[in-house]
């Protein structure tokens, strides 16, 4: 129905055109295929890089990550400063203005800060209750107190989902920002066309407008792979994102186009649901993963770019643990953990996103091989767009996941899926009191000898519990057309489109 809607669209809009004129050329608009839509522009409601990928070129943040994605750089607030005792930050804001042109406030950070520690729909609330107060002193001085120090606070303000957002607004109606938002990024939302598209614009009143080549970008859903490379090798799509591994070396040859692998903190696991019987059993949890053949995975799928994963934190961020260690495989050995457990006639249910040609490949080695140890596994396609509600609700025994590291510190992905924070550790439904205390107490030790030991426990803990069944790690493979310069994802994933230029 996507597709179909794009090319109707596309074929109308180019009958008024002159042949051999793009729509995005005559436009000069830059169109991305991506297969989800977005699900919502209240940016604390959202744990999705569908989304987080958006806000980052809609709105803007106190502190940014660079384009190298290894340190901090200034934002919304050109400068800051810390007190000795690490517990008051005060942060000075520069002349910005929102789309609407009105300004940008210490008091809008304030409201924004507090709103995703507070407020019920917040899926982030438990990394940001570290925060005690966050007062504007004066309309560009905004200071925050902690209840104790904490060494990844500073980099936990270049999260999109804490963006900095027009107070008035959103209290006026914010329901209707999440559909209509307004933003201080290089580009404004024009319209959200739900199922089908997000059109945006250049925000004039972006305070580095001048930088901005681009007069819009169209994020369009094709959630099907290989129609969405289609679209970019006929020119109905400008760039598209999630370049399926079977297609690099293909797409590669083509001279009109350009394929990039750039380096990322992505890694893709098999997520459990603790709660769904007995895979509440570590001894059951184990024998999954030693029944799994991760470079089997990587060899048939990724045609080997991609690399095993042993650890939740992804490799080359900070504190990855090379050791960590990593279950053999053994289907025979998993097979006779699984009776010894009682659980000899398993049968797992397995969502898969239904168009996602890596997601549906890598189904059907995963119930190849369990089947080997006595697993029957059931396959269920479904919508792309429906993955996440699934999630939220347990409505899957397993299922593809697969995140990237949206700031420099560790803190925030441990949280998400260690710490037993809102989002259920990332809707698997893993408990460990121990681990659970041992998150805090890392988020808070400033000897960085002290804290890398932690994490290395950490890393060493969700193995030995299997949280999740870590499969690989892989780089960003986006392509786009030979005459697009500058489209490039840094490793926490931010597309730096407030660069791209359309020759």
């Amino acid at each position: 129905m996507t597709r179909q809607r794009f090319r109707l669209l596309a074929a109308t809009m180019l009958a008024g055109l002159t042949l051999g004129t793009s729509i995005a050329e005559a436009a000069g608009i830059l169109t991305i295929g991506r297969r989800e839509d977005s699900t919502t522009f209240d940016p604390i409601a959202s744990a999705q890089n569908v989304d987080n990928w958006v806000y980052s070129n809609v709105f803007d943040v106190l502190v940014r990550v660079d384009k190298t994605g290894t340190k901090l750089e200034p934002g919304i607030a050109e400068s800051w400063t810390v007190s000795d005792d690490g517990l008051t930050y005060t942060f000075k804001l520069r002349d910005a203005k929102f789309s609407d042109g009105s300004p940008v406030t210490a008091e809008d950070a304030a409201f924004s800060l507090l709103r995703i520690r507070d407020a019920e729909t917040s899926l982030w609330s438990s990394s940001y209750t570290i925060v005690d107060t966050a007062v504007a002193t004066d309309p560009k001085t905004l200071t925050v107190t902690l209840k104790e120090p904490s060494v990844p606070f500073l980099a936990s303000l270049a999260l999109p989902n804490v963006s900095v957002l027009p107070k008035a607004a959103i209290e006026a109606d914010a329901e209707g920002f999440a559909s209509a938002p307004i933003g201080s990024g290089a580009f404004a939302v024009k319209e959200w066309i739900r199922g089908d598209r997000v059109i945006l614009e250049k925000n004039p009143n972006y305070w580095e407008a001048d930088k901005v080549s681009l007069d819009g970008v169209e994020w369009i859903s094709v959630p099907d792979d290989n129609t969405r490379m289609l679209n970019v090798q006929a020119g109905e799509l400008d760039a598209a994102i999630f370049v399926p591994f079977s297609r690099v070396a293909t797409l590669k040859e083509d001279k009109n186009l350009k394929v990039t692998l750039d380096p990322s903190t992505r890694e893709d696991a098999l997520l459990i649901n603790h709660e769904k019987g007995k895979l509440g059993d570590k001894a059951v949890r184990q024998a999954l993963d030693m029944a799994i053949d991760k470079q089997a995975i990587v060899d048939a799928v990724t045609f080997g770019i991609g690399e095993v994963a042993n650890s939740y934190v992804p490799k080359g961020a900070l504190y990855y643990n090379a050791a960590n260690p990593s279950r053999p495989y053994d289907p025979a050995k998993a097979k006779e953990m699984l009776a010894a457990a009682g659980a000899s006639d398993l049968t797992l249910d397995y969502n898969v996103k239904a168009g996602d040609e890596v997601d549906e490949q890598i189904a059907v080695l995963l119930q190849q091989q369990l089947q080997q140890a006595g697993v029957t596994v059931t396959i269920n396609k479904v919508d792309p767009s429906s993955q996440w509600d699934m999630f939220v609700a347990g409505d899957f025994d397993v299922s593809v996941g697969y995140w990237t590291n949206d700031v420099l510190d560790p803190d925030q992905k441990t949280t998400f899926v260690l710490g037993h924070d809102t989002n259920l550790n990332y809707m698997t439904r893993y408990k460990n009191d121990d681990v659970k205390a041992l998150v805090a107490e890392a988020r808070t030790e400033a000897d960085p000898v002290k804290r890398e030991a932690m994490y290395v426990k950490l890393q060493e803990t969700a193995k030995e519990d299997v949280n999740w069944i870590d499969l690989y790690y892989s780089p960003y493979i986006n392509v786009t057309r030979s005459n697009i310069d500058g489209f490039y994802q840094n490793p926490l994933g931010r597309f730096w489109l407030e660069d791209v230029v359309k020759n």
